[in-house]
């Protein structure tokens, strides 16, 4: 079994065949590599018996001999396998051990230690089940926990919980070995070496796009066909210039304007989709984001109205490719650290650092790179699979984007979640652990490096919770960071990491989970939660910053710098959207229509509703043919009842139609915003499928309500069944606005319904048929934000209301509403109104909708 010597950047390695070598970006593999285009885990290299060889482990970039890539190869000396690019990976020289040479590393002569770690041994139980190190000074029950060497400050009066273990003693090397450590956080978020170099020649032009017949040929769905330019100046400078991109291009993580250009200096960073570039002595290097990034909160602090903090200087670092576990009990802030981290709601103090950016400042940028899965599915159950997979994806990817490649895409998809075989079906008829993985899928179309989950498990029995867990887990295996709110702790130890959040919102531990119950000193974590509870004024997070894990796993994050930027006080445009106003409104009318016309049950109520309605009102026996004046009993008093019921059950409809589709798709519409969704387009999708909708259904309410009707013989510019029919139309479109803007305001669906309630109730009273309205200083001007009033009014011209009915006053027959006035200008007025109104709602609407978007992005 010979030695064989490895070199590689001046440091030499003398492998022992009988046992096998990891290579990769890991500080506690055999082998650490500094290299971006490296894999965590890359490949290994041991004797098979017969010669040396060497394994890829499924690497991002690939392993690669003699410019081939390579799986599995035998190697010997002479060979030089280069790792994450065939040209200019890190290069491994491999030569023949010489007699005498020492079975260990060296660099630069000197002797090192060997890069085989050797493995500690937890710490010693003891009979309670404490570490040795974390031994209590007195049996529980009697309250006598021993307080750490450096006892963090408590609060007034706070209470000890007495199962606390101690955390003095021992050295720190104890634990260094078990997870990354200290040199794994900070190798994780040092500068990263660039994937390739670009020569830029003075008056070249470098145009950067998904095309074959870009000179940099970039194979990403987030960047255009023709995306940008780079132009070397006449004076030596370099320019970017966007080529009116769909998805944009960035400087310092701001967007340049649309077919706008932007000088660069020495340390700007130009992103297209994934890729980042830099201008370094007339070189254009380039980093392609292929999931190896760092991420880290820093001292997040959020405080709401009151001045009381649900947030409290959290800090961590999250390796890369990996999974992160975060629990912690009610009340603890995971919610609201979840928005910190992905921008949806930024603290108020603090930072949150991706890959040494600032995702806050940067976010129009990065957000294309981040995933989030909320608690609610972000899809439309009633469609398949595959076809809400398709509008996602329609959404998502630039206009230019051909459907060829986004079925690609979404096959791709599909195959890596083993949802191939579900893609014909209805999301509504999966598994609950089925609908999760179609919301990951969702997520996973643009590639993100980061993904965060709200509470994936929840509701989920434990075959399918474990089944999730494992899911997220080969994600992370398979090159992705993921991050994972839950309250499950059955499958925690799929985690490379956890952070358990204590009651008030502060840090209580982050780091293996395997080491996490010792560290409180509990068996279980009903009990560490039960001691959170019980407990709640004890300062969790400062006997956490006491202690040893603190000081390897969560040190060294403040050590860290954010990559110095020049970002702008104002960005220099609005973030663009992937597809146009125009292709956006037309996908989304077409979901919209899709999700109506697969609920069969909604359909019919569509017709059921108006149908009902317009036959009540046949019941009624009268006519709208005018009587004489007098005597006062020929009075046709029944028609302005005939009317009332007609304009309240449109009333009804119309808001009934919209009342809940706001709220149901909040959450898909907070997602699909932060993704560069325009926000009119999603309104007017739902105004326009919700006016033809409530528009069919006032045609049929007028046409069963007016059959049997004796009309006025002439309108006053139209038939008069024409005229009533657009005043009912008008109603309903302002009603279906008035449920739109329920929808908005309420939080939850079930305060939908009392509200539409009211709404009808409302209307009923302030039309001026039960009732004077005018002349009544007050009540008056009050019925005029009515819109049953305004329609009342539009059908009273037509059919001449204050004639037909009986006078309020008897007396003074002449005292008509000025509303009723039986003229083609008062019918115009009332109809303009209506539409007035409906305009205002909208814009109400539009406001409302922006309390449900990331703060970033509220425009």
């Amino acid at each position: 079994m010979p030695e064989l010597v490895l070199e590689l950047n001046g440091r030499t390695w003398t492998l022992d065949a009988s046992r096998s070598y990891t290579l990769g970006r890991d500080p506690q593999g055999d082998l650490a590599i500094e290299d971006a285009r490296v894999s965590w885990r890359h490949a290994t290299i041991s004797w098979n018996g017969r010669s040396w060889a060497i394994e890829d482990h499924g690497s991002t970039n690939g392993t690669f001999v003699a410019g081939q890539r390579i799986q599995q190869l035998e190697i010997g000396p002479g060979t030089v396998v280069h790792l994450g690019n065939p040209t200019d990976g890190p290069r491994l020289n491999l030569s023949a051990a010489h007699a005498g040479q020492p079975v260990h590393a060296h660099q630069g002569g000197g002797p090192v230690q060997p890069p085989a770690q050797q493995p500690v041994q937890p710490p010693a139980q003891q009979p309670g089940g404490q570490a040795e190190w974390a031994a209590p000074a007195a049996p529980p029950q009697q309250g006598g926990w021993q307080q750490p060497a450096q006892p963090p400050a408590q609060q007034p009066g706070a209470q000890v919980p007495p199962h606390v273990p101690h955390q003095s003693g021992g050295p720190v090397e104890q634990l260094a070995q078990k997870t990354n450590g200290a040199a794994g956080a900070s190798s994780a978020y040092s500068d990263r070496s660039p994937t390739t170099f670009h020569q830029l020649a003075l008056g070249h032009v470098m145009r950067i796009g998904r095309a074959l017949e870009n000179e940099l040929v970039v194979s990403d769905l987030q960047v255009s066909r023709h995306h940008a330019e780079f132009h070397a100046t006449p004076d030596g400078r370099m320019e970017i210039r966007d080529l009116g991109s769909h998805n944009g291009t960035y400087v310092n993580g701001q967007p340049i304007p649309k077919g706008g250009s932007a000088l660069l200096g020495p340390q700007d960073i130009v992103g297209v989709g994934h890729s980042t570039f830099r201008i370094v002595g007339g070189q254009l290097e380039e980093f392609v984001d292929t999931g190896s990034v760092s991420f880290s909160a820093r001292h997040l602090t959020v405080t709401v109205d009151g001045g009381k903090q649900i947030l409290k200087d959290v800090s961590f670092g999250v390796p890369e490719k990996s999974l992160i576990g975060v629990i912690g009990p009610s009340g603890s802030g995971k919610s609201t650290l979840l928005k910190a981290l992905t921008g949806y709601r930024p603290a108020d103090q603090g930072d949150v650092l991706y890959d040494n950016r600032s995702l806050y400042k940067q976010f129009a940028e990065l957000r294309q790179r981040i995933g989030l899965v909320p608690q609610d599915d972000i899809l439309h159950k009633e469609l398949t699979v595959q076809k809400a997979l398709r509008y996602a994806a329609k959404l998502r990817f630039p206009g230019d984007t051909a459907t060829a490649e986004r079925e690609a895409r979404i096959d791709e998809v599909l195959r890596e979640l083993k949802l191939d075989i579900h893609k014909e079906k209805k999301v509504t008829s999966l598994s609950g652990g089925q609908r999760k993985r179609v919301s990951v899928a969702l997520e996973l179309l643009t590639k993100p490096s980061l993904i965060f989950l709200d509470e994936p498990t929840s509701g989920l029995d434990p075959g399918m919770d474990r089944d999730v867990m494992q899911l997220l887990r080969g994600l992370a295996d398979d090159g992705r960071t993921v991050l994972v709110v839950t309250h499950s702790v059955a499958e925690l130890a799929l985690c490379d990491k956890l952070l358990v959040m204590a009651p008030g919102g502060s840090v209580a531990y982050f780091g293996p989970p395997d080491e996490a119950l010792n560290f409180f000193g509990y068996s279980s974590w009903a009990d560490v939660f039960s001691a959170f509870e019980n407990y709640r004024d004890y300062d969790w997070a400062g006997r956490w910053k006491g202690s040893q894990h603190y000081q390897l796993y969560a040190a060294d994050i403040d050590a860290v710098a954010a990559q110095p930027v020049h970002v702008p006080q104002q960005a220099m445009s609005r973030p663009p959207k992937p597809q146009g106003w125009g292709s956006q409104l037309w996908t989304l009318i077409r979901r919209y229509t899709s999700v109506i016309v697969s609920d069969k049950g909604f359909l019919a109520l569509m017709v059921i509703l108006p149908a009902v309605i317009g036959s009540v009102s046949v019941v009624i026996p009268a006519d709208f043919g005018l009587a004489p004046p007098t005597p006062p009993s020929r009075f046709n008093g029944d028609a302005g009842i005939i009317m009332l019921i007609l304009t309240v059950g449109m009333c009804f409809s119309g808001a009934a139609n919209s009342v809940r589709e706001l709220i149901k798709e909040r959450v898909i519409y907070e997602r699909e915003r932060a993704t560069g969704l325009s926000r009119s387009a999603y309104l007017m999708s739902k105004v326009i499928v919700l006016g033809v909708i409530t528009a069919f259904q006032g045609v049929i309410l007028c046409a069963i309500g007016f059959a049997i009707r004796d009309l006025p013989a002439e309108g006053l510019l139209m038939p008069p069944a024409v005229e009533l029919c657009l005043v009912v139309i008008a109603l309903g479109l302002t009603s279906m606005m008035v449920g739109l803007v329920i929808s908005a305001l309420v939080k939850t669906a079930e305060k939908t319904m009392p509200l539409l309630v009211m709404f009808a109730i409302v209307q009923v009273v302030f039309t001026g048929i039960l009732f004077k309205v005018f002349g009544s200083p007050g009540l008056e001007q009050f019925a005029w934000l009515m819109p049953s009033r305004w329609a009342i009014a539009g059908a009273g011209t037509t059919l001449d209301l204050g004639h037909l009915m009986a006078p309020w006053d008897p007396k003074n027959p002449t005292d008509l509403d000025p509303l009723w006035e039986h003229s083609a200008g008062q019918w115009g007025f009332n109809i303009a109104v209506l539409l007035v109104m409906t305009t205002i709602l909208g814009i109400a609407v539009a406001r409302l909708l922006r309390r449900h978007e990331p703060e970033v992005m509220r425009e």
